[in-house]
């Protein structure tokens, strides 16, 4: 007799706990095949210490193949279903095409960046919900910062050491907080650090900052920030983007070169094609998460929207903790469906937060005890290395060797500013020459940059000069300076390409690899908060 056919589609919180539990309980009586686009499981949370420099990238990236050793896992972007054939279509990095068939299907495909119309806001600013992101970020930060010190021009200079986030939900806070601190660190290596003074400024329409978590959380983060001198600005966001800076909704204009886009997340395109019930734009489940009138398909974290049986008429939020236990709960249910076990709902109990706001800095409430200072600190790292599936021993490594060596404030130029657009389904890949995303995650950026050649005037592609958040390469090897660039890196001249307003565009993939943040008291980067910009 046949094993079962198990097919998870999407390798973030959800879908890498469901294929893991999986593993556990079916003991090899089913087939389980992991489809997605990185060959790597992205423990988001940690993010923001990637683009502040503390963690190196692969710290973040934990290998599905070496963590799930029973479970097959195919590289590639689900773009169709065809639920009554019980079939997934996928395009594997190399623009191949494949199928898989399945006996029971989990869906856990996550979040994409939440767009708003904002005029401008998709041509000048970026996103934070992949490793490529976090590396453009670090990059153009450090570019900035030096382009400033080179500068005779101090309204340029202050231009370029402005940088403005908007959203103040947990991604938001904790890269304004990390990348304060690692702005400050450059300027004071610089020969005219009494001229430069790096100002970060927070944005958001909610009344305060995590207006999502317990207000004495708001609170402490809050009074970090502003003690560190980051502009929090509450009830205000960015009424339109432009080449030269931002135009608030209280009349501001600020000058600035950098626009970082926290404003929350949406489902993933992709449950749309399912052509079933959709709340908001995420596919209706049961208590059990499945889909109604479609016994054999699960859905859990982000794309799902899961009853709340604590609270009749409602449905559980898109935060860390849902996503890591939907995806348990869904195992433990497609396993029953296949005969191991019983099903039991989803029922979720809060264990509490925690927002990592750099240094010694956090606000924790772990089991609802409020905490602040090096204190909560120690629980946000201790609480990370102990929801970490891996990398454990080189994260607290690299952590050690942060607090006793200055950081290395280096531009490494992997990823260019065109390569990660905000308007994408798919954070976790760079673009690449000739419009097909990259399989093997930012590094394909690099070479996109100095092999490949660039198809001419692809559709939907700007020219370098009006490329939003593109930093000028000036001073870089082989590259010369494209003018008026807001911020961003040009690649005119580069080896074995076209200039770079010629440079191509393709979506990446889907599947966001790292939707969910883990379980217990995790802080959610991603998540949607009501009042967010």
């Amino acid at each position: 007799m046949s094993r079962p056919r198990i097919v998870i589609v999407g390798a973030g919180f959800a879908g890498y706990r469901a294929a893991r539990t999986l593993s556990r309980l079916t003991r090899r009586r089913a087939h389980i095949t992991l489809l997605n686009p990185t060959d790597y499981f992205l423990y988001l949370p940690l993010m923001p210490q990637v683009a502040a420099g503390i963690l190196e990238p692969r710290r973040v990236a934990v290998s599905l193949s070496g963590t799930l050793p029973r479970v097959r896992l195919v590289l590639g972007e689900a773009d169709g279903l065809d639920l009554d054939g019980r079939t997934v279509r996928y395009t594997d990095p190399e623009g191949g095409t494949g199928e898989l068939a399945y006996d029971r299907l989990v869906l856990a495909v996550g979040s994409v960046n939440k767009l708003l119309p904002i005029p401008g806001v998709a041509e000048h600013a970026h996103g934070f919900r992949g490793l490529p992101e976090a590396l453009y970020l670090r990059d153009h930060v450090t570019r900035q910062v030096e382009l400033a010190a080179g500068s005779d021009d101090p309204k340029s200079c202050a231009a370029r050491c402005t940088f403005v986030v908007v959203g103040a939900g947990y991604t938001g806070t904790e890269v304004a907080a990390h990348m304060q601190i690692l702005t400050d660190r450059l300027a004071r290596r610089q020969p005219r650090r009494p001229v430069m003074r790096p100002r970060w400024m927070l944005l958001d329409i909610a009344p305060r900052v995590l207006p999502e978590m317990d207000e004495r959380l708001s609170q402490t983060a809050d009074r970090v920030l502003r003690e560190r001198g980051v502009d929090v600005r509450m009830g205000t966001s960015v009424k339109e983007a432009t080449h030269d800076g931002v135009l608030l909704t209280d009349g501001d204009f600020v000058e600035t070169r950098t626009l970082v886009w926290c404003v929350g997340v949406r489902p993933d395109p992709l449950v749309e094609s399912t052509g079933q019930p959709l709340e908001k734009g995420r596919l209706v489940v049961d208590p059990y998460l499945q889909v109604p009138g479609r016994p054999e398909v699960f859905a859990c974290g982000d794309a799902a929207a899961v009853p709340d049986l604590g609270n009749p008429g409602k449905f559980t939020p898109m935060t860390a903790q849902h996503a890591w236990r939907h995806g348990d709960t869904a195992a433990h249910n497609v396993a029953a469906s296949l005969g191991m076990g019983e099903r039991r709902p989803y029922r979720h109990r809060d264990l509490g937060f925690v927002v990592d706001l750099g240094g010694v800095k956090a606000a924790a409430n772990p089991f609802g005890v409020p905490l602040s200072g090096p204190a909560a600190g120690a629980v946000t790292r201790g609480y990370h290395l102990a929801a970490m599936p891996g990398n454990r021993v080189r994260v607290a490594a690299d952590w050690l060797l942060d607090a006793v060596l200055p950081r290395q404030g280096v531009q490494l130029g992997l990823v260019r500013s065109w390569s990660v657009p905000l308007d994408t389904a798919s954070p976790e890949l760079a673009r690449v020459p000739g419009g097909r995303p990259s399989g093997t995650g930012p590094g394909a950026a690099l070479a996109a940059d100095t092999g490949d050649e660039p198809a001419e005037n692809p559709p939907g592609d700007e020219p370098a000069e009006r490329r939003p958040g593109s930093e000028p390469a000036k001073n870089q090897p082989g590259g010369e300076p494209a003018k008026n660039q807001p911020g961003g890196e040009p690649a005119k001249n580069r080896p074995g390409g076209e200039p770079a307003k010629n440079q191509p565009g393709g979506e990446p993939a889907k599947d966001q690899p790292g939707d969910h943040p883990a379980p217990g008291p995790v802080r959610r980067p991603d998540t949607p908060a009501e009042g967010d910009s």
